[in-house]
């Protein structure tokens, strides 16, 4: 019903829908769903926060057109995508990757870590993005009298 209120408002809304009733259902959980993903980010950072997000905005866009905005898919792409940040930032903590960026330390191999998520969002994206597709209706104000 939900997916039937962004594709086709209209056509929901001929079947005995509450498009507003959906779509206000839907902006409330995103934002609580948003909250709770800022909320799950800046504890474990609430120490040292200097009021930046480095680049998750630009994750989560890229998430959200890679896993076709289709809710599982979006799950998946969450995990793929946050499985690379992970790896950019722990894969320090390793001794035998320390010892071998301190041998090789002529080439930013530090640096190219650090940015793989975002050369593997962006190789991800130039594949996928044409077969993905946002909702016919997203953005446009649903308007009852269907003109």
């Amino acid at each position: 019903r939900l997916s039937a209120c962004g594709e086709h408002p209209q056509a929901a809304q001929s079947v005995g829908i509450n498009v507003y009733k959906y779509r206000w259902a839907g902006v409330l959980i995103s934002g609580a769903l948003g909250g709770f993903g800022g909320l799950i980010y800046i504890i474990p950072t609430s120490v040292s926060f200097h009021g930046t997000v480095n680049g998750y905005g630009f994750l989560a866009l890229a998430v959200l057109i890679f896993g076709q905005w289709k809710p599982v898919k979006i799950l998946f792409a969450a995990i793929f995508f946050g499985l690379f940040q992970m790896l950019s930032i722990n894969l320090f903590t390793i001794d035998t990757v320390k010892v071998w960026l301190e041998a090789n330390n002529k080439v930013p191999l530090a640096m190219i870590i650090r940015i793989m998520p975002f050369l593997i969002t962006l190789i991800a994206l130039s594949l996928t993005s044409k077969s993905s597709r946002a909702p016919k209706a997203s953005g446009i104000p649903f308007d009852p009298k269907g003109s």
